[in-house]
């Protein structure tokens, strides 16, 4: 099993010391460093800001926002970081959600997986240089139609460093899930228990072998084991609560057909209300543990054993403190 570190996104200020931390886990034997977007911060300047201070280290986007460039454009970035990181990039997409899209980027949501398909062969046309570029689908039209009527297919000027760039798409609902094992590279789940993986067993069931599952685990050693899952309970009661519509959630979905559909309504209600602290904690710590490594470092060695023996080919750490990221280090690498 390899080993990234998840950066993220900024909040309010920029990520304080985030390019020393990347060369630190570098020196470690990490084999990845991820950074994301939301509606603040992107995902690409961070990232090549940290391949400008490290030589080894993969540099993915966990994600990049599909309605936020054009593949084309995306293209354009992908073969650009490419060439200056030596072929380091490995570019993690995904679609978000309505209310970013249609209210952040104001491109319309509706039929996702058919936009995303489009997006990917577009992109993979362009990476591979092998003609000029053309595609007339509902969403993407090169050239475009209905314009000036002038414009024509255009092949990159730039030669790409590899023809194939790896892609990773960010899914949770079986339909994505089985479209990042039938058009990409890797999946990037963002919650996923190790212990329940058979509900995702059918949507990657003809995965090719060098599928890459790369999952996002928060890691955090503490003796108390309930205040070690706080941080996992705080972020589920925003992305249960605040991270989508009431009426389609795709994190809150997610949890339920993890089994806790009874727990998602009331944390939702409550995010809604207003009470965000009583949101966090409505979270089962149930739920908490068992999508994260949590409590005292016996505990996080034992339960290490369920992600090994999972199809996960990655653990994303969701932490900045450079002694549990050494001590994962020691136990996994």
């Amino acid at each position: 099993m390899k080993l990234g570190l998840q950066l993220g996104y900024w909040g309010a200020q920029p990520s304080p010391g985030f390019v020393e931390l990347a060369q630190q886990v570098e020196g470690l034997g990490f084999d990845s460093v991820w950074t994301a977007e939301a509606y603040g911060s992107d995902a690409i300047t961070p990232l090549a800001w940290v391949g400008a201070h490290t030589s080894r280290i993969k540099l993915g986007t966990a994600v990049l926002q599909l309605s936020a460039r054009t593949p084309t454009a995306a293209a354009m970035t992908a073969l650009t970081l490419d060439h200056l990181s030596g072929g380091r990039l490995i570019l993690g997409i995904g679609v978000s959600g309505p209310q970013v899209v249609e209210g952040w980027y104001g491109q319309p949501f509706p039929r996702p997986l058919e936009r995303t398909r489009e997006w990917v062969e577009i992109f993979r046309k362009v990476l591979a240089r092998e003609e000029p570029v053309s595609l007339q689908g509902r969403h993407y039209q090169l050239p475009f139609q209905g314009g000036t009527g002038k414009g024509k297919p255009l092949k990159s000027i730039t030669h790409p460093l590899r023809k194939h760039v790896p892609l990773y798409l960010g899914a949770e609902g079986p339909k994505n899930v089985a479209l990042s094992a039938e058009i990409c590279d890797g999946w990037l789940p963002l919650f996923v228990s190790p212990f329940k993986f058979d509900i995702f067993e059918e949507a990657i069931k003809d995965r090719a072998d060098d599928f890459e599952i790369a999952a996002t685990v928060t890691c955090n050693i503490h003796d108390d084991v309930k205040q070690a899952l706080m941080p996992v309970k705080m972020s589920m009661g925003f992305y249960l609560g605040g991270m989508g519509a009431r009426d389609e959630n795709f994190h809150k979905n997610l949890m339920d057909r993890l089994g806790y559909a009874d727990a998602t309504e009331r944390i939702q209600d409550l995010f809604y209300d207003g009470k965000r602290a009583e949101a966090i904690a409505a979270v089962p710590d149930e739920l908490a543990d068992e999508i994260s490594l949590c409590g005292p470092r016996e505990r996080i060695r034992e339960r290490l054993q369920a992600w090994k023996e999972s199809p996960v080919t990655t653990l994303l750490v969701g932490n900045r403190d450079i002694e549990t990221l050494r001590f994962l280090a020691e136990e996994l690498l």
